[in-house]
């Protein structure tokens, strides 16, 4: 039997799969890191840890003898997007990386429209500036950190400069590449149009590479410490995004993926690149071949229930902590949540915004609030699926991964709210899946993408729309449109007292 690996590099755990031929994970391992949250608005992670836990992960997955090193013939990773990791030429990081989540951009934004025009931007990137994208977190060290910026060499992705430290070799996917605003998406390439006009020099761009190709192999030290093999192949991997799209099937026109990790995707997949969707939504290289996808991101989705978790039930296991939430009819009894806790990407492009309970009153338990928060953040989810509907793209079936998978409830909610079918995979690990599936399809096992995914991806369940139940639902969400409206003035006059 042959093996392969996937390393999904997430925000909070570096996550390592081995996966055999057949698509069984045969072992996983998970070892988990902290932010870095200096201030308000700040989120950022040493890449030295997630280099370090990634070492141990893997040898913990040699060490349990679930198969001979020389089995594993390939790894390949799934990364969070976005984020900036500044390299010198000694590939050593200048500073910690800052992540997706991380806010501090919003005068870099402004700056790159007045710079680039938002039109144009639309043009290249296909993509509106956003805070937590990377071009923004460059310029903010290049204004406040000049000395980090000058001595700067390369700027890397999270899972590039992982990929860099296993295998010496520098380069970027196109999927994860998208994500920097510095790709013109239509030509494939970095943007000198973007580079010169805000005074970026391009030679800073990693070299580019498809997230199937092979780059490298493992390099001695990494072996020695692991116990892997210095022969087992390296290929690029792809932003978190692709790879859970990859992980999920959505390799066909029309294929659609709900993901409620800590942020949450509604991401339909595209055969071209020419689709304008005037910057409502995201539009990202595919890490298929040939393929792209549109998505639109909820940022706080699966983050605003661990965070009422953290504050109401901290010593709770989860499925304790939501067990009679099925006992709470649609509305939650009155009760309505926004969920803005860190901010809105998707259609609100807003980083002011944050998150609103209404209609509570003294009848209202724990419970009524835990629905809530599941119904909002599905209601936030649902108003990208609204987007790509407007557009003219039909979807009646949709893969649901992540969190929001785990509990029949909430997926039982999604079929309502999206009114669509619901399908859970009886893997739930789709980013970590989707970067085995592009390293077994590297190695050659499968004359393509979709061969793998028939051959690895097998539906466990699925839940269908509830009529009446889907009636209700779509007369709260026009209530839960609302409610940014009606409160996006009051949060920017609070803005001033929060710390």
């Amino acid at each position: 039997m042959k093996y392969v690996i996937g390393i999904d590099l997430g925000t909070s755990a570096v996550k390592v799969l081995l996966v055999d031929q057949e698509g069984e994970i045969r072992y996983e391992v998970s070892k988990s890191y902290p932010l870095i949250q200096e201030q308000q608005g700040y989120s950022e992670q040493d890449p030295n840890v997630w280099v370090r836990e990634t070492l141990d992960g893997l040898a913990e997955l040699i060490q349990a003898r679930p198969c001979s090193p020389e089995q594993i013939e390939g790894i390949s990773f799934s990364g969070q997007m976005h984020g900036l990791v500044l390299v010198d030429e000694q590939g050593q990081p200048l500073r910690n990386a800052i992540l997706w989540n991380d806010t501090r951009t919003t005068s870099q934004c402004q700056e790159i429209y007045q710079t680039i025009g938002e039109e144009r931007l639309l043009d290249i990137t296909k993509n509106p500036a956003l805070e937590g994208f990377t071009l923004p977190k460059m310029l903010w060290v290049k204004q406040h950190e000049p000395d980090i910026y000058e001595r700067a060499s390369t700027f890397l992705l999270p899972k590039d400069y992982l990929r860099y430290k296993l295998t010496g070799q520098l380069a970027m996917d196109y999927s994860d590449a998208a994500g920097t605003l510095l790709l013109d998406i239509e030509e494939n390439t970095w943007s000198e149009e973007i580079c010169q006009a805000l005074e970026i020099n391009i030679t800073i761009c990693p070299p580019l590479v498809a997230s199937y190709e092979q780059t490298g192999t493992l390099l001695p030290q990494v072996a020695d410490v692991t116990g892997l093999s210095t022969s087992t192949k390296v290929f690029a991997g792809g932003a978190d995004n692709a790879c859970g799209a990859i992980g999920s099937g959505i390799l066909e026109e029309g294929k659609t993926l709900c993901s409620i990790g800590t942020s949450g995707v509604i991401l339909s997949y595209e055969t071209s690149n020419h689709k304008d969707f005037g910057g409502k939504v995201h539009y990202f290289n595919h890490g298929a071949p040939g393929a792209y996808y549109t998505m639109g991101v909820t940022l706080a989705a699966g983050y605003s229930l661990s965070w009422f978790k953290e504050v109401f039930g901290e010593d709770e296991e989860f499925d304790d902590f939501v067990h009679d939430v099925e006992t709470v009819p649609p509305g939650s009894n009155g009760l309505l949540f926004t969920p803005y806790v860190a901010g809105e990407r998707t259609p609100h492009a807003d980083a002011m915004i944050r998150g609103s309970f209404i209609g509570m009153d003294s009848s209202h338990r724990r419970k009524d609030f835990v629905n809530a928060v599941m119904e909002g953040i599905t209601f936030s989810l649902n108003e990208s699926l609204e987007i790509f509907r407007n557009s003219g793209k039909k979807v009646d079936t949709i893969v649901s991964t992540g969190g929001g998978a785990k509990n029949h409830h909430w997926l039982q909610m999604q079929a309502n709210i999206f009114n669509a079918t619901i399908i859970k995979l009886s893997s739930a690990q789709g980013p970590g899946m989707g970067a085995a599936m592009l390293s077994a399809y590297g190695c050659g096992w499968f004359d393509s993408m979709e061969d793998c995914a028939e051959e690895f991806l097998k539906v466990e369940q699925t839940f269908t729309p509830q009529k009446d139940q889907v009636h209700e639902y779509e007369e709260l969400f026009k209530i839960y449109q609302d409610v940014y409206v009606q409160t996006k003035g009051l949060n920017e006059r609070l803005a001033s007292y929060r710390s």
